[in-house]
């Protein structure tokens, strides 16, 4: 967030700070802490380049008297325990900046007018619903599917990676590749570039992406031979919002539309005992990603373009869902409005987030310092860009909503654009059939500690 939005003789109003962290129903005491730390580092900053001031007039004098073949010790002898202080004042000032940094970056993005103001999920506003989502009588779930059509290996899974783990198998990697291969062409249509993202991150780069919490809800950190710190990263959305750190961008190339594509991993720390069966929560899974850059005056007409995207895309695929606008108290620190895709599973009778669309307005582009034109003469403020990000496809999830909503009592009906990827794998790639029986009603056995 601005820093300038907190001083009111910049024409800042921490007033509206404070509401929208009311509104996220998070510290408000953030606002007066960030206005204190700021006055302390201006001071800090004032002191330092006064000090500063003093060196370089005092560096003119000794030249002066130098010139003139007189003595200057005096002089070089103040020059050097000014320099002395000024390498004190240095460490205080990057100290006070470091403690204003820091909280600063746990103050939320504005809350949109638009967001339905609670802390329940329950209250999650429904903006509209697409496709039949009556109850199925008989409906399986997925992680009953998957078994009869010999799409993963569970048990197996869980012994080798833990809770949470699995391995796909056949049709279900087949399946798996399908989503993803039609996933990017679906965007790569609609004039998106097709990004591969690294799979870590430096520890200083993410940590101007990701929120505190995250590097122990989320994040699994790396350790390799050398010093630099490294996560794994819990979604392409992270690498592509670092994309263009430190850049400046011509106004004329926006928006910018990405697609990534990464595997994903994630912690799930906060999700103990939710989803243990199946493939829907894991820790590491495939996602197709939506991630635009833009203008600050396209940004709300792109998170619509954006959720219609991915609207289009499950309706392609003939899976009902309903679109809710997330409530003011989930939503993540960068996101001023969420919209979640919810699909329908039957094998539940529940929807279920397949998507999460944000506008996070400029509020990573200030973290990456990614600007768009260049500043004017006579303008005070720095132009920053907008960025938006989408799942389009988080593999593993659409897997589960294909299989739960084309279930028949001999097999699956493949959805008509995934037949074209399934060819080579299936005799009839309209069709899986059930190879095998329903599984029994067991809970998976928690992965056994080394050495017993």
């Amino acid at each position: 967030m601005d820093i300038n939005l907190f001083r009111v003789d910049k024409g800042g109003n921490p007033d509206l700070i404070r509401e929208s962290q009311r509104r996220r129903y998070a510290k408000v005491e953030l606002v007066d802490e960030v206005i204190a730390l700021d006055r302390t580092w201006v001071s800090k900053l004032v002191e330092l380049e006064k000090a500063q001031k003093e060196v370089n007039q005092l560096s003119k004098q000794v030249g002066e008297l130098k010139k003139k073949k007189e003595n200057a010790d005096h002089i070089i002898a103040q020059s050097k325990a000014l320099q002395e202080k000024i390498a004190a004042l240095e460490l205080e000032e990057k100290k006070a900046k470091e403690e204003l940094d820091k909280t600063l970056y746990q103050i939320g993005n504005f809350v949109h007018e638009s967001v339905p103001v609670s802390n329940d999920e329950a209250n999650n506003q429904i903006v509209r619903t697409w496709g039949d989502s009556s109850a199925r009588a008989g409906a399986l779930k997925h992680y009953e599917i998957l078994p009869m059509i010999e799409g993963y290996d569970l048990e197996r899974g869980v012994k080798v990676a833990g809770q949470r783990g699995y391995f796909l198998k056949n049709v279900g990697v087949a399946l798996n590749q399908a989503i993803i291969q039609y996933a990017l062409q679906f965007l790569f249509k609609r004039q998106y570039n097709m990004l591969q993202t690294p799979f870590m991150m430096n520890k200083d780069i993410m940590g101007r992406v990701a929120q505190l919490s995250e590097f122990d809800e989320a994040l699994y950190k790396v350790q390799g031979s050398g010093e630099t710190e490294q996560y794994l990263i819990a979604t392409s959305e992270q690498p592509i919002a670092a994309f263009h750190v430190d850049e400046h961008i011509d106004p004329k190339d926006l928006p910018i539309r990405y697609a990534g594509f990464s595997s994903c991993f994630r912690k799930e720390a906060g999700s103990h005992g939710k989803d243990v069966r199946g493939i829907f929560r894991v820790h590491q899974f495939e996602k197709v990603e939506q991630f635009v850059v833009t203008s600050p005056e396209k940004s709300w007409e792109m998170h619509e373009e954006m959720i219609k995207t991915s609207e289009e895309f499950y309706q392609s695929l003939n899976i009902p869902y309903r679109v809710v606008t997330i409530v003011s108290g989930e939503l993540n620190n960068a996101a001023a409005k969420k919209y979640d895709l919810e699909g329908y599973f039957p094998g539940f009778n529940e929807f279920r987030e397949l998507v999460s669309c944000s506008n996070c307005t400029d509020y990573q582009a200030r973290r990456m310092e990614t600007r768009f034109g260049m500043k004017k003469q006579g303008e005070r403020e720095k132009k920053y860009v907008h960025m938006l990000n989408s799942t389009l496809a988080a593999t593993g999830r659409t897997l589960c909503a294909i299989l739960e909503n084309n279930q028949t009592e001999k097999g699956i009906n493949v959805p008509k654009p995934l037949q074209p990827f399934l060819g080579v794998f299936l005799e009839d790639p309209t069709f899986i059939p059930f190879v095998a029986e329903k599984p029994k009603e067991t809970t998976p056995a928690p992965a056994k500690k080394a050495g017993k």
